[in-house]
């Protein structure tokens, strides 16, 4: 038999049982991929608890200035109790909007919680389930990354998954993406004074960039003078981090947007606004620690991978590999080929490798199993074999052996 029988899907033997200490190796190379799955929310919480924590000690820095401010003027009877009442006032706003808050955190701990929930099915037998419901969530989230924002909400919605992606985050990031489209940076800038802290340690350029580019639209509009005092305010803080791009920027002035000179008529180019959207979403997935690809691409790259060896760019490579159709091909062109060139063939019935000593035969139902174990199962029922998966019944002399390359 050619060594291509193996590859048919009713030829290739199954995988051997894993043992316990296979399967919670397994189990936690699973968990591996899935730190996005629980850093996501986990971000988020710690987001929204700083914002929290930021509010009030600004508030009651105010309340206590406001007092101590109440102790040293010397106030009338009624301008003291207007005083007070007012930042009394001032304490029951930030009562509520602390309301506000712990509801918004409640519900991000109850989605760490479900989210927890879920991976714990690693544990039981639901595998097919746990699977269905993982490509499902890398759906919706490569949806999200590319603005499908409305099918990825009806795709979760219609498998009930709305706690095990990210919608609430990436809508937040919508609305900074639809305005650097729109050519607006204000919500930008707002987002990166959210997050100044992290967008700091992460020495992030992102900020610069919106500040250079709203310098650029100043210019861009003969505006030279407010221009200048833009930089003042705003650019000159970079000099020492980003000189060589400051310098290129303010030499705009001289330049104009009608330049011909290439080194400066791309900063006037409209796919400046295209570059500061894809650095928003890189920024953007560093911050909540996401993978910067999609889950989707990921996952397929690996596959692609593991089944990419030199034997499917043959001409005789078999119709069923993957990679013998052009479209995949193109898709792992880029990828490096598998580690391992040929497989191990491991016997369905005494889970023993099937090589040159212990050779492979093929029952007429295409299904394949070791010479040892046939040979000792016909023993035992004169001369009969019986395949554990069909229940087919047939002589020993029936079988035809297969070859390994």
């Amino acid at each position: 038999m050619e060594p291509d029988v193996l590859a048919n899907g009713n030829t290739t033997p199954a995988a051997a049982p894993q043992s316990s200490i296979r399967q919670n190796d397994h189990l936690t190379e699973s968990l591996k991929l899935e730190d996005q799955l629980m850093r996501v929310p986990f971000e988020h919480l710690k987001k929204s608890m700083r914002a929290s924590s930021r509010m009030v000690e600004k508030e009651m820095n105010a309340v206590v200035t406001g007092v101590a401010e109440a102790v040293e003027r010397d106030m009338s009877k009624e301008e003291a109790v207007q005083h007070l009442t007012s930042l009394v006032s001032r304490l029951q706003g930030l009562k509520r909007k602390l309301d506000e808050s712990n509801k918004s955190e409640q519900l991000k701990v109850q989605k760490c919680r479900v989210r927890l929930d879920h991976l714990s099915m690693l544990q039981t037998e639901n595998q097919h389930e746990w699977n269905s419901t993982r490509v499902k969530r890398i759906l919706v989230d490569y949806m999200l990354r590319l603005s499908y924002y409305d099918t990825a909400m009806k795709l979760a919605e219609s498998c009930n998954i709305q706690d095990l992606v990210d919608i609430d985050v990436f809508m937040d990031a919508k609305k900074v993406v639809e305005s650097l489209q729109n050519g607006d940076c204000a919500p930008a800038l707002a987002w990166c004074a959210e997050n100044k802290y992290k967008l700091k340690k992460s020495k992030s350029k992102f900020e610069f960039q919106l500040r250079k580019q709203e310098f650029i639209e100043l210019v861009r509009v003969d505006q030279s003078m407010d221009a200048i005092a833009y930089a003042r305010k705003h650019l000159a803080q970079w000099g020492k981090t980003y000189l060589k791009d400051l310098q290129q920027a303010m030499a705009t002035l001289a330049f104009k947007s009608n330049t011909d000179c290439a080194t400066y008529k791309i900063l006037f180019d409209a796919k400046q606004w295209d570059d500061l959207v894809q650095l928003f979403k890189q920024e953007f997935c560093k911050l909540y620690g996401m993978t910067l690809q999609p889950l989707l691409n990921i996952y397929l790259q690996a596959g692609l991978t593991a089944l990419k060896t030199p034997f499917c760019y043959e001409e005789n490579c078999t119709k069923e590999d993957p990679l013998s159709q052009a479209d995949f091909r193109n898709l792992a062109s880029s990828l490096p080929f598998s580690k391992h060139i040929h497989s191990k063939l491991v016997c369905y019935i005494s889970k023993e490798l099937m090589d040159e000593h212990n050779p492979p035969l093929v029952l007429p139902n295409g299904y394949v199993y070791s010479t040892k174990a046939l040979e000792e199962m016909a023993k035992r029922n004169n001369g009969k074999v019986t395949c554990p998966r069909t229940g087919l019944v047939c002589n020993l002399t029936d079988l035809q052996k297969a070859f390994i390359s």
